[in-house]
């Protein structure tokens, strides 16, 4: 029986995510993210057992066969999946073991390991997110569309999870996670 804990983070596309994650584990050293794998090719900058595992696709279906993910799942025609033997170490450990999974994942994980936290963030609001991706400049237009579609599916998924944060200002979003962590 591992000593550490598992937590579900997730939210959709925009809503800041990576840096609540980023500003918590820096003053929170318990907390480590586990990382995930995938088939896709890395973008610039991602490294190899941190960003993610980049696998070959045999590779990953040869994992997936050998029930060596915790929960897979194939978007945009690459497979994302979060490999036990990593996560075990970390919870072993007695760290707390952050898998930062789209919805689809996360559900997965719900299902296999009830005893997980589960952390939905929230926009302030679908304009507010909007506002937020338009700003990163990354998008076009129809892309944009993709995103605020696919933004709305997976809030409505958020009932699902434990807890919901509103990711307003991040000062009180990171109180709340910090209370959550020691509340559950």
């Amino acid at each position: 029986m591992s000593t550490g804990r598992l937590l579900i983070f997730s939210g959709p596309s925009g809503v800041g995510k990576d840096t609540l994650l980023d500003l918590w584990m820096a003053r929170n050293p318990r907390l480590k993210r586990v990382c995930a794998a995938t088939t896709r090719t890395p973008r610039t900058g991602e490294r190899e057992g941190v960003d993610y595992f980049f696998l070959s696709r045999e590779e990953f279906e040869r994992l997936i066969a050998e029930g060596r993910f915790l929960e897979h799942a194939e978007y945009a025609g690459n497979y994302y999946g979060t490999p036990i033997e990593p996560m075990e170490a970390l919870l072993a450990e007695g760290l707390v073991a952050v898998l930062k999974i789209e919805t689809q994942g996360a559900l997965q994980v719900m299902e296999k390991r009830p005893e997980a936290v589960s952390i939905f963030i929230l926009p302030p609001s679908l304009e507010v997110l909007r506002e937020r991706i338009v700003g990163r400049g990354t998008e076009d237009p129809a892309a944009l569309q993709r995103r605020l579609v696919e933004a709305e599916n997976e809030i409505a998924l958020s009932e699902r999870y434990q807890f919901q944060i509103v990711n307003d200002d991040l000062e009180t979003a990171l109180a709340d996670l910090e209370d959550i962590l020691e509340r559950s």
